[in-house]
């Protein structure tokens, strides 16, 4: 039986990224569920170092320390659990249903509500894991050029979120997905799940985007670690591990 995660709160006014300071204090010894939540960000980032807007109260700012005991392959699996714990919390706190884009997008009426940002960390204590998530709360979280791709609980519920009531329920539910992540059989658990709550898991046409090339084709599942299963038109399964995926909508037969 794996131990339960603690998580305690640390506050901040403000700070250039949770993440960044998460990891400060995991490499000063840091113990596992320490918590960095922040008002506002002023260089937070999502992934491949893209900018994340995080003005004050917009959106939850908050970072997790994370020392995993799985093995090194199975680490990726912790931004799936953090992404369960996100869409549980969003709906039992503001009775928000999310659909989860792989590999770490929440999203509502089909635009990004929330991201997700794991990062390994270096310690005298070993290797750890930060965790970092970002909720768009009201729709001044994202420059307004984007409201065709991005929205806010705000937005999709008619009402202010209650973001203590948020913060603490994602703490509960990640600690529940993370002691089942490091139980017997809890990687293979986390996957099951995890293609339960994604309509991006199967069957869905998307274009995936890697650094040196693009294809199009269809979700087949998840791979044990986590990675993508994509059948290609060709009829060939392509793994990916790192990536952007985007849904393709299908073309009525009135368009063709």
């Amino acid at each position: 039986m794996s131990a339960r995660l603690t998580p305690t709160i640390l506050r901040f006014e403000s700070l250039p990224s949770t993440n960044t300071e998460a990891a400060r204090q995991a490499a000063l010894g840091a113990p596992e569920g320490l918590c960095v939540v922040a008002r506002e960000q002023t260089a937070g980032r999502g992934r491949q170092q893209r900018a994340w807007a995080s003005p004050k109260d917009a959106g939850l700012y908050f970072s997790v320390v994370l020392r995993p005991r799985i093995e090194a392959r199975e680490w990726p699996l912790v931004t799936l659990a953090a992404a369960l714990a996100v869409r549980d919390a969003l709906k039992d706190a503001c009775a928000l249903e999310t659909d989860i884009k792989w590999p770490n997008d929440l999203l509502a009426s089909g635009r990004k509500l929330c991201g997700i940002l794991a990062e390994t960390v270096e310690t005298p204590r070993g290797r750890a894991v930060v965790a970092g998530i970002g909720v768009n709360l009201n729709n001044r979280a994202f420059p307004p050029e984007i409201l065709k791709t991005a929205t806010s609980v705000e937005e999709q519920t008619g009402s202010a979120p209650d973001v203590e009531r948020l913060l603490a329920s994602l703490t509960r539910s990640l600690a529940r997905h993370y002691e089942t992540l490091q139980s017997a059989g809890g990687a293979a658990e986390i996957v099951r799940v995890w293609e339960s709550r994604s309509s991006y898991a199967r069957g869905r046409r998307v274009r995936v985007a890697l650094a040196e090339e693009t294809f199009e084709g269809t979700t087949r599942g998840l791979e044990p670690d986590g990675a993508l299963r994509v059948e290609t038109d060709e009829g060939e399964i392509r793994i990916v591990r790192a990536g952007d995926v985007l849904a393709v909508r299908k073309v009525t037969s009135e368009e063709r």
